[in-house]
């Protein structure tokens, strides 16, 4: 696959890639995501240390399993990343929030950074925080 020949056309292009990632998760489409997926790809995450694209899907894929949905809080492009926020679901009506970079060339992912976020409901009522998460309480 080529190289898109500006950043302005990767920046349109590229959302709508990071989307058909997510799109295979809930699809369970193990063909789509390894279309996507470059053969140099690695994914880090609080849990994993860049994992490489064999690694990652013998560790990660089995997840779409559970993956009913996403949805997009901020999909935002920039030059050939894309920072995702978004809600999911999963399949036993589990509710969480992540944010994700991708990077994006020639029409495929090769390096994904996920920072996981929380829980939805948040934990803690709002204006608080989670009791012993190393704030004193006042």
């Amino acid at each position: 696959m080529s190289m898109e020949s500006s950043d302005q056309g990767a920046t349109a292009t590229n959302p709508a890639v990071a989307r058909a990632v997510y799109e295979a998760y809930v699809a369970k489409d193990r063909a789509a995501i390894e279309a996507l997926l470059a053969d140099d790809f690695h994914f880090t995450s609080p849990l994993d240390n860049r994992l490489d694209r064999e690694t990652y899907f013998r560790r990660c894929w089995p997840n779409s399993k559970v993956i009913e949905g996403f949805t997009f809080v901020h999909l935002v492009a920039n030059a050939d990343r894309v920072f995702v926020t978004y809600e999911g679901r999963n399949t036993d009506g589990h509710r969480f929030r992540n944010t994700e970079i991708l990077t994006i060339r020639g029409h495929q992912v090769v390096e994904a950074e996920v920072y996981f976020g929380w829980s939805i409901p948040h934990q803690a009522p709002e204006g608080r925080w989670v009791e012993g998460s190393g704030e004193s309480s006042a």
